[in-house]
């Protein structure tokens, strides 16, 4: 049994992330007989038992034939009014192909805020694996009406990292106009080869994508985020052309199609998930290397003893960022008990000294381990 194999028979739940450029014709239009086939093998796919979640682009193309025009405005509310008339015109399209098949379409809209509040992201999970309850097939885009963040950044790549991280999915699959990642710059007239399998996103790894990033190859900086929020979290991720034949059906037959990232080998719970790798960070806390070694080599807790300085201005039960001031390298993530004017005041003291300097000591820990995800 191959890795791949070894990986994706142990699948059920699938996010499937389809790109624009997959979605749409030559001259930029929604091809619908593109839609129809990958509707289709979305339907194969959850008559062979798989829970499927579709993360789709392609509401602002949509919106753009719609009002007859051929070119993509420049201006962020004319891009947000095209993507209004879009979604509805998209989720048409969907629901037609799925009725065929005896299944709805359910549209969801999120933003990043439905992710980063607690509560809405889990109304937002408890709501999704209701919908695989029944007959439906979840399509989920950004609201671009009123975010400009997939306008501006990554086509949806980030998003669907966030679904699959809060459905707990088993596996992403971003199908995009490129066959995976490319170990070389295309060069004109030739085939590129493809990585088949990456086990951990190096630094060569990074420099590559920031290479191919460079030269309008495919998104591949946002992918790689992707990836690495994917599998970071114990999930799997494959890129793949969305325009090649049976694509999602070859890759669940274990067929060598695209770049496979494994997953860590230890999945992390639901609330670190969210903690570690959905909320952004609103401050960072630099530790020193005893503080390092006793969070990374020990599992232990981070005292105030341990931090040498603050960035930014958070709150207590915010999330912030965790480096070591020698390297400024992010090694965690984690919830503060104390606020960054309470850290500023205590940082670099011993845990009995809190209550002198602040009047109270309501927490021995700046971060508790619990609370605390390691990178």
């Amino acid at each position: 049994m191959n890795i791949r194999e070894e990986i994706l028979s142990n699948v059920s739940k699938i996010v499937v992330k389809i790109g624009t450029r997959v979605l749409t014709d030559e001259d930029g239009f929604l091809d619908k007989n593109q839609i129809m086939e990958l509707s289709r093998q979305v339907i194969k796919l959850r008559s062979k038992g798989y829970n499927v979640v579709v993360v789709s682009s392609g509401a602002i193309g949509a919106g753009i034939n719609a009002l007859g025009r051929y070119k993509r405005p420049n201006i962020l509310p004319e891009l947000q009014a095209a993507a209004a008339i879009g979604q509805g015109k998209l989720i048409e399209i969907y629901n037609e192909c799925f009725k065929r098949h005896g299944y709805h379409a359910a549209q969801l809209l999120l933003t990043r805020q439905d992710f980063e509040d607690r509560q809405r992201y889990l109304n937002t999970c408890n709501t999704l694996h209701s919908l695989l309850n029944f007959r439906v097939i979840p399509i989920i885009n950004e609201n671009d009406t009123i975010s400009v963040e997939e306008i501006a950044f990554g086509d949806n790549d980030i998003l669907s990292a966030l679904v699959t991280n809060l459905l707990r999915a088993d596996l992403l699959i971003l199908l995009s106009s490129i066959d995976g990642l490319y170990t070389t710059l295309p060069a004109l007239g030739k085939r590129c080869e493809v990585l088949s399998v990456v086990d951990s996103i190096s630094d060569d790894i990074k420099k590559l994508a920031f290479k191919l990033n460079k030269e309008g190859i495919g998104g591949m900086e946002s992918k790689l985020e992707a990836a690495s929020i994917v599998t970071s979290s114990g999930e799997a991720m494959i890129i793949a052309n969305g325009r090649q034949s049976n694509i999602l059906l070859k890759i669940m037959n274990f067929d060598n199609e695209g770049t496979l990232f494994t997953p860590n080998k230890k999945k992390v719970a639901n609330r670190k998930r969210w903690i570690g790798f959905i909320v952004r960070p609103k401050g960072k806390v630099y530790i020193d290397d005893g503080a390092l070694d006793a969070l990374q080599k020990k599992g232990k807790s981070l005292l105030p003893s341990g931090v040498v300085r603050i960035a930014g201005d958070f709150v207590k039960g915010d999330v912030v960022s965790i480096s070591n001031v020698n390297e400024n390298k992010e090694i965690a993530r984690g919830l503060m008990n104390y606020s960054a004017v309470e850290v500023q005041k205590i940082k670099g003291l011993r845990t009995s000294l809190i209550k002198k300097v602040l009047g109270n000591k309501p927490y021995d820990e700046i971060i508790h381990r619990d609370n605390m995800v390691l990178l």
